[in-house]
C-alpha cells in the first residue's frame, strides 16, 4: 500500500526516485557526491539519507549540490514505503527532479522492501569479493542496475570482473552492470547517461 502511495506522489510531482543499496563502506556517498556533480546543471536534485544515526552523509551531498534530508532508522536495517513516503514529504517535492534514497548499509534487509523507487541501483565495492551475488542472491535478483566500485584498486584484490558479472546475469539477465572509481571519475560517464536515459523515458 505505501509502494503504492510513493508511486502516485513521485507521479503526481513528476520526480524519479532512484533507490540506492550496498553493504557498509562499498561507496554509495562518493558515488552519490560524483553522480550529483555531474548531474546538477540538468536537474533539481534531492537526498533522502537513511543511517541508523548520523548527520555526516546529508552534510556531505548538500555541499555537491543537492538538497538533503537526513533520515534516522532508530536501529532498522532498512527503509521501507512508509517511512520513504515520509521523507520524500519532508523533504518537499516541488523543487525537484531527481531524488535519491541511500538505503541503509546492507544486502539482506533493503532488498526485501519495495520503497516504490522507479530505479533500484546496489553498488558492489571491488575490496567486497566477486561472490557476493551467491551470497546475497535476493539483492541482485530485484536489482536493476549494479555498479562495481573502486575499480582503481581492483590490481591490489582478487577479484574477477567477468566471473562477478556472470553470476549476476544468472540471477538476473536484465541487470545493467557498470564498472565504476568513485575515487577516479572512471566508468561514470555511462552510469550517469544510463540514468538520463531512464528518467527521461519516465
Amino acid at each position: 500500500m505505501w509502494a503504492k502511495k510513493v508511486e502516485d506522489l513521485l507521479r503526481a510531482h513528476h520526480v524519479f526516485l532512484v533507490n540506492v543499496m550496498s553493504t557498509p563502506g562499498a561507496g554509495k556517498t562518493s558515488t552519490l557526491v560524483r553522480t550529483i556533480e555531474m548531474l546538477k546543471g540538468q536537474y533539481r536534485i534531492g537526498v533522502l539519507e537513511a543511517d541508523v544515526d548520523a548527520v555526516v552523509d546529508s552534510d556531505t551531498v548538500e555541499k555537491a549540490g543537492a538538497k538533503a534530508l537526513q533520515i534516522h532508522t532508530g536501529g532498522s536495517c532498512h527503509m521501507d514505503a512508509k517511512m520513504t513516503y515520509e521523507g520524500l514529504v519532508k523533504l518537499g517535492l516541488d523543487d525537484v527532479d531527481l531524488v535519491f534514497l541511500e538505503n541503509v548499509g546492507n544486502l539482506v534487509c533493503p532488498a526485501e522492501f519495495d520503497v516504490g523507487a522507479q530505479l533500484k541501483a546496489m553498488i558492489l565495492s571491488v575490496p567486497e569479493g566477486d561472490d557476493k551475488p551467491l551470497k546475497y542472491p535476493l539483492m541482485f535478483q530485484v536489482s536493476d542496475v549494479m555498479l562495481i566500485n573502486k575499480i582503481d584498486v581492483m590490481p591490489v584484490f582478487d577479484f574477477d570482473v567477468e566471473k562477478a558479472k556472470k553470476r549476476v546475469k544468472e540471477l538476473n539477465p536484465d541487470m545493467e552492470v557498470f564498472e565504476i572509481s568513485a575515487k577516479t571519475g572512471a566508468g561514470f560517464d555511462a552510469w550517469v547517461n544510463d540514468l538520463q536515459r531512464r528518467v527521461m523515458v519516465e
